[in-house]
């Protein structure tokens, strides 16, 4: 929102031009270092007599989806610096201008701040008010006034203080407009960061944790390529198959229930429901082949117990046998207690390392 004074005070010259062709000409200038940017704008002017206009105040384009050419033929059309200064009105128009805008407001406002009193402070108050943190005035003086030169300050830190107050005869060249557009219509662009260094940033991670060297997908979570659960990197067991159960280490396993009893090889009722559910995806995965492994827990002589858990495994391959799954899909074999799942120091430990476990081979 841009607010231009053409009141008659702006037809003195400074600096050889009149102070209304300075303040045009830097407005020019900034409608033309705006980068293309989706932006709304508006052009509203005050000083007009009141049997020209009949308002002290006029918009003259806008609120309206930004067009460099349509605020360049508004500000040419602003052309007699003529009438008195009521700043105060322009901006309490400019507060209704803005009601049904959104996101971030710049108002800018170019004046030789002559002869306005101080109700353009207590107007600019009202606005900040109506729209808080959403707005920043910036003031551009046109001349060397004192008391207009205060003024001006005062209006832009009226806007909480993310506004400036600049001279117009301060903006030498080009690189002076670019720092101003820059400040008013940019902001800076934090630098994205990745904290656990998977090449997804932090914004877009939704597992921020990963361990670092860990393969991610594009949401910098682990892989998990067998879609059991269990992250490639900790999947101790991988290719299982679709809809197969696991445990903690991403191994086909049934450890949810005791499958056998101390020193036994019958396969316990409780497990029958978790062995069905092997049995139905064998029996839709024809190509799919495993190895049953049998383990125990490590009561008992190391041998004795190799064969027992080869004999659980072979209940198992019968199990699944008698339930319809072709037999050479199966193979057994017997681990005896080298490769424990759980501690063998409890009950409890001892009774989940007595299992099988499938291992899907090609």
């Amino acid at each position: 929102m841009v607010i231009l004074d053409k009141s008659s005070s702006m037809s003195k010259e400074y600096n050889g031009e009149k102070r209304l062709t300075i303040a045009k000409d830097f407005l020019s200038a900034m409608n033309q270092t705006i980068p293309d940017m989706k932006l709304n704008g508006a052009l509203r002017t005050f000083g007009h007599m009141a049997s020209a206009s009949g308002k002290p105040t006029v918009l003259f384009y806008g609120p309206a989806e930004y067009s460099k050419k349509k605020f360049q033929g508004a500000l040419n059309a602003a052309q007699r610096a003529i009438g008195r200064s009521p700043m105060a009105s322009a901006i309490n128009a400019a507060t209704g201008d803005l009601k049904k805008s959104e996101g971030q407001i710049a108002v800018i406002i170019v004046s030789d701040g002559e002869d306005m009193g101080t109700t353009p402070i207590t107007a600019a108050n009202n606005m900040k008010a109506k729209y808080g943190d959403r707005l920043c005035i910036y003031t551009v003086l046109v001349g060397d006034d004192p008391a207009g030169e205060t003024l001006m300050k005062q209006v832009a830190a009226a806007g909480g203080g993310c506004g400036v107050s600049v001279r117009a005869d301060g903006f030498k060249d080009s690189g002076d407009m670019g720092d101003f557009v820059k400040n008013v219509f940019l902001a800076e662009v934090a630098k994205p960061v990745d904290s656990d260094g998977d090449g997804v940033y932090d914004d877009l991670d939704r597992c921020p944790d990963t361990p670092r060297g860990v393969k991610v997908d594009a949401q910098g979570c682990p892989l998990d390529s067998d879609g059991d659960g269990v992250p490639d990197y900790l999947d101790k067991c991988p290719n299982t198959p679709k809809g197969a159960t696991v445990d903690a280490r991403g191994c086909w396993t049934y450890a949810a229930v005791v499958m056998y009893d101390f020193d036994s090889a019958e396969i316990k009722s409780e497990a029958f429901p978790m062995l069905d559910e092997a049995v139905s995806i064998l029996k839709k995965n024809p190509e799919i082949n495993v190895e049953i492994d049998g383990h125990t827990d490590n009561i008992g002589p190391a041998a004795y117990n190799m064969n027992l858990s080869e004999r659980r495994a072979k209940a198992i391959m019968k199990y699944f046998v008698d339930k319809g799954v072709e037999a050479q899909q199966l193979t057994t074999k017997g681990f005896g207690l080298t490769k424990p799942a759980a501690g063998n120091d409890t009950e409890e430990g001892r009774a989940k390392n007595r299992r099988v476990e499938l291992t899907p081979v090609k």
